[in-house]
C-alpha cells in the first residue's frame, strides 16, 4: 500500500503531473482571511468566491461541517474547500478542529478524486488555526484517501498551513 508523501514546499503549487486536487480545511462561519486560504486567494480568486457564495447561500445548500465544494482553478487543478472546523476561535469547547468532519470531508472528497483520477495535495489540514493534532488527522488521510489508492501529497511550509 502506499504511504503519504511529505515534501517541502508550497501546497498551491504542485509538481505532479495528472489532475491535481488542492484540499484544505476551512470553517463554518464564512471566515476566509487567515492561514492557508491567504496562499490560495493569493494564487486564484475562484476558491474564496465560491466559498464565500456556498456560504452565503448555505440555507439552500448543503454547506456544514463535513462538506466539501470543489473549485476548478485550472485545466487539471481544484481546489477542494472541507468544512471542518466549528469556527474560527478556541473557547469552552475548545479548538475549532473538528475531527469527524474532516474525516467525512475526506471521504466524500475520495470518491470526487478517484472519479476524476486526481492526486491530492495539501498542507498538514487542521494543524493550523484549526488547532488540530496532526497525529489524529494523519490517520484519516491514510484511511479516507491512500488506503482507496489515491497518491498524497502533504506540504511543509515555511508559514505552516491549515
Amino acid at each position: 500500500m502506499s504511504e503519504i508523501t511529505y515534501v517541502r514546499g508550497d501546497a498551491t503549487a504542485p509538481s505532479a503531473k495528472g489532475a491535481k486536487v488542492i484540499a484544505h480545511v476551512c470553517n463554518d462561519v464564512g471566515g476566509w482571511g487567515k492561514g492557508f486560504v491567504l496562499a490560495l486567494s493569493r494564487r486564484w480568486p475562484e476558491p474564496e468566491a465560491a466559498y464565500r457564495a456556498w456560504y452565503r447561500d448555505r440555507a439552500r445548500n448543503d454547506f456544514g461541517l463535513g462538506a466539501v465544494q470543489l473549485v476548478r482553478v485550472g485545466p487539471d487543478v481544484r481546489v477542494a474547500n472541507m468544512i471542518g472546523q466549528r469556527g474560527t476561535r478556541t473557547g469552552s469547547k475548545g479548538v475549532p478542529v473538528r475531527y469527524e468532519a474532516i474525516d467525512t470531508a475526506l471521504d466524500r472528497l475520495a470518491a470526487e478524486v478517484i472519479e476524476l483520477g486526481a492526486s491530492v495535495h495539501m498542507p498538514r489540514i487542521g494543524c493550523g488555526l484549526a488547532g488540530g493534532r496532526w497525529s489524529r488527522v494523519e490517520p484519516l488521510i491514510t484511511e479516507r484517501l491512500v488506503k482507496r489508492g489515491i497518491a498524497v501529497t502533504v506540504y511543509d511550509h515555511g508559514e505552516g498551513g491549515g
